[in-house]
């Protein structure tokens, strides 16, 4: 039994089950797409099962998305203080024990996927080239941030294409607003291994801006609230650019309260972008 529950302990470990931030920042994308798509007339028990099968799918994703990471990061990861406990990198966990849970994780999301419109089950394929290519940006680019942001928010295309059946322009543009809030966010998380990163040669959005954060979360932020509102507009008129106000405040709040040296305090505002994930959705809600 011991033997049992530790083997658990370790899945659940890789699978980042104590850390679910991840799973609703790549949910969170698949609501604007069905929200800011959605038909007229469109039930609401339709959207609650669509979001359903969103939520689980991330959830399975996101855990195949650590699993795989950690596979390819293992080595890099064992030089890293915040990473240096995960499974892999401790050798606590065989790479054919993270290769099988990674399959069964992977079939999960392709039933979640095969649920869909027909079109959306081709977007969501797509997808599979983003994820594959991620864990190996950070060694080739100063800016793997915009290829997470790609790939974490192509939720919003499947979303949009799963409730509508089609593609539109305000959903491009909640696309694009995605790619910059994600640019923001996780340009803050990747602040707490900076000096891990500068030692071991790995590059970040982080290292490259460094004291100039700040600035970079003003462009972010303010591009993400530009497009959001450019899709409302075009969906519902001027009267619903007024649900950007909550969100808004949240940014201001984030870029104020910054503190590139602080991890903890990184960490902390990190999080917090669940609920400007939310807070991101109203206009859509509205529109």
């Amino acid at each position: 039994m011991n033997v049992f529950l530790q083997q658990l302990r370790l899945y659940l470990q890789i699978m980042r089950m104590d850390k679910p931030v991840g799973t609703w920042l790549l949910f969170l994308p698949c609501v604007w797409g069905v929200l800011i798509a959605r038909p007229d007339g469109t039930h609401a028990k339709e959207i609650y099962t669509l979001l359903g099968l969103f939520l689980l799918g991330a959830f399975v994703m996101r855990s195949a998305g650590c699993i795989y990471n950690d596979i390819v990061d293992r080595d890099i990861d064992a030089k890293v203080s915040r990473t240096a406990s995960r499974p892999l990198a401790s050798g606590e966990l065989g790479l054919r024990q993270a290769c099988r849970l990674l399959v069964i994780l992977c079939l999960g999301g392709l039933w979640v996927l095969v649920q869909l419109h027909p079109l959306a089950i081709g977007i969501g394929l797509g997808s599979l080239l983003l994820v594959a290519a991620y864990p190996f940006m950070k060694r080739i680019t100063w800016w793997p941030q915009a290829w997470l942001g790609i790939t974490f928010n192509w939720g919003v295309l499947v979303g949009a294409a799963a409730v509508s059946g089609g593609l539109s322009l305000p959903v491009f543009l909640y696309y694009l607003a995605g790619i910059a809030w994600t640019l923001g966010y996780d340009t803050i998380y990747a602040h707490q291994d900076r000096e891990d990163d500068a030692l071991i040669g790995v590059k970040s959005s982080a290292r490259r801006l460094g004291q100039a954060t700040r600035a970079g979360l003003i462009v972010f932020y303010s591009v993400t609230l530009a497009f959001v509102g450019l899709a409302v507009f075009l969906e519902n008129g001027i009267f619903t650019l007024l649900f950007l106000c909550p969100v808004a405040l949240h940014f201001i709040w984030q870029i104020i309260a910054l503190d590139i040296d602080d991890g903890s305090k990184c960490l902390k505002l990190f999080k917090s972008n669940v609920t400007a994930g939310w807070l991101l959705a109203l206009p859509a809600l509205a529109a």
